[in-house]
């Protein structure tokens, strides 16, 4: 680490000294200084934009001006095209079992009163109702928190993440729900050992949170995205959660009167079925919406990197114009591959659930096996999502194109010894883990004190638990989406062009040293 007093000065708020900045290596940091191939040269893509806007007269460039997109503009239209496809194809399920679900309104009551014994009726939809609302005010009020207390952000969400595992834990094998009791146990005791591995790492990644705020707050609407994204995930939760609802209401099998009405009659197949594919819809869908607003605020990140003196006009609406056209079809199809990495996650999870109430051991450890394999798979796909996008934001390559350059890129910057170091990523996937954790509790006791007819037996209960921690996951990932974007994106511009670091943003590139020495060897400096 650097010299005693350099990062807790800065953690602390004290004021830096000049000859802290000197470009040399601090006496005792612990760590080797990582080893690369200095003679790799990968300079940026071709066309980078000019660092002071000269080639504009001295007025400000528009953002296509600043990234001019290559020949062909538009790539892998054909994922896409399938993504719409997929929607219209999801919004005609939906129409159809809401549909059916509205002809026996009255069978499935409320919260009370329901004559429904088969499967989920509208008590779960009021559940969903109350785990929507309070997965957008805990999301929203954790965005908040890390504008107001930057610098104890990650003491905050780690401390809170695994007291709530702890207490959520406790409460369920307490009543014997042992399942879901030994699962948030595992997952508090590893966050446990996480975050003490990680306190070295505070202060670094102290600073590239600090640096990613104030640039939101300066540059761009990078709040408005979030917000206005915030929205659509919460709309599409909720469309997702009826529909999911309206499925069993609409095939499952048993005295269901729903079954004489509409579309086909009623079979466990058809559940399961339909159950995959709005879950898979689901999943991809807001994928591609959280992918949306990476690649937009990236544009806005990357505009402040290159641009810092002459900040293209109209960049958040110039880089949420080319997601929206240009770079459509690629971030679908890297949304797709997330999709069906988390859908198989999903069916595992399933399996091992089932495998677990039928007393079948040997099948709960292979799916819980499978679940750590995916989950592996999972981790590695959005690792590289996030900064081939940053890539696809500002340069409009095709997405399999945009993977392979990021990624030889990084390697041979050195950068992914800063992404190992920087400890935001793993911090807002604790805090997403935090509201799921939040709404997973919700779930449960809401069936506990509620008693459904339909989960008299407690069947349903890991699956509506699992759901609502799905809900809760998935839209407090798209409010955080801001805050990793910016910090991804100032990694791969540092990538492309280390040299504009230090040349248009010197405190910055000081501040970096003082807090993590080895900066000047992982970026070739």
């Amino acid at each position: 680490m650097a010299q005693r007093g350099e990062a807790a000065d800065y953690y602390n708020g004290g004021q830096q000294q000049n000859n802290y900045y000197q470009m040399q290596e601090p006496a005792g940091y612990p760590q080797q200084p990582p080893q690369y191939d200095t003679n790799a040269k990968y300079g940026p893509p071709s066309g980078p934009p000019p660092p002071n806007g000269q080639q504009w007269g001295g007025e400000k460039p528009t953002f296509d001006q600043a990234f001019k997109v290559e020949k062909p503009k538009y790539n892998d239209m054909w994922a896409g095209l399938l993504l719409i496809a997929v929607f219209l194809g999801y919004t005609a399920v939906s129409g159809i079992v809401v549909h059916g679900y509205s002809e026996t309104i009255d069978f499935n009551g409320g919260i009370y009163g329901s004559r429904n014994t088969f499967g989920l009726d509208s008590n779960t939809i009021i559940l969903f109702a109350f785990v929507l609302v309070m997965a957008s005010i805990l999301s929203y009020g954790y965005m908040w928190c890390a504008r107001a207390f930057t610098k104890q952000f990650i003491w905050i969400t780690g401390i809170l993440n695994i007291v709530f595992g702890f207490v959520t834990a406790i409460y369920m094998l307490s009543r014997r729900y042992w399942s879901g009791g030994i699962v948030f146990l595992l997952f508090s005791v590893f966050y446990v050992f996480c975050f003490i591995s990680w306190i070295p790492r505070i202060p670094f990644s102290v600073l590239m949170l600090k640096t990613t705020i104030d640039v939101s707050k300066k540059f761009g609407h990078v709040y408005i995205v979030s917000l206005i994204g915030g929205i659509l995930a919460a709309a599409f939760a909720a469309w997702y959660s009826v529909t999911l609802t309206a499925v069993y209401v609409k095939y499952e099998p048993g005295r269901n009167p729903a079954c004489n009405m509409g579309a086909g009659g009623c079979s466990s197949a058809k559940v399961i079925g339909l159950l995959v594919f709005v879950t898979f819809a689901m999943y991809w869908i807001s994928e591609w919406l959280k992918n949306t607003i990476h690649v937009t605020i990236s544009g806005v990140y990357g505009s402040w990197y290159f641009n810092k003196n002459n900040f293209p006009k109209g960049a958040t609406r110039g880089a949420l114009k080319r997601s929206l056209t240009y770079s459509f079809g690629s971030i679908s199809l890297g949304s797709l591959i997330v999709a069906i990495i988390q859908t198989l996650r999903q069916l595992c999870s399933a399996a091992q659930r089932s495998a677990s109430q039928d007393g079948n051991i040997v099948g709960t450890i292979i799916f819980c096996c499978l679940q750590c394999l995916i989950g592996l798979l999972d981790w590695a796909v959005q690792f590289l999502n996030r900064y081939a996008f940053s890539y696809i934001a500002l340069y409009g390559k095709s997405y399999v194109a945009a993977a392979k350059d990021t990624w030889k890129m990084i390697k041979d910057r050195g950068i992914d010894a800063l992404v190992n170091e920087c400890l935001i990523g793993p911090v807002l996937s604790m805090g997403a883990f935090f509201v799921a954790y939040a709404c997973a509790l919700l779930a449960y006791l809401y069936l506990l004190f509620t008693s459904p007819a339909y989960n008299s037996t407690g069947t349903y209960t890991p699956v509506v638990v699992a759901f609502a921690f799905v809900i809760g996951l998935q839209m407090c990932q798209i409010f955080t989406t801001p805050l990793s974007s910016g910090l991804d994106t100032i990694f791969v511009a540092m990538a492309w062009d280390p040299e504009v670091l230090m040349r248009d943003h010197p405190d910055l590139y000081h501040q970096m040293i003082a807090v993590y020495p080895h900066v000047q060897q992982a970026i070739h400096a």
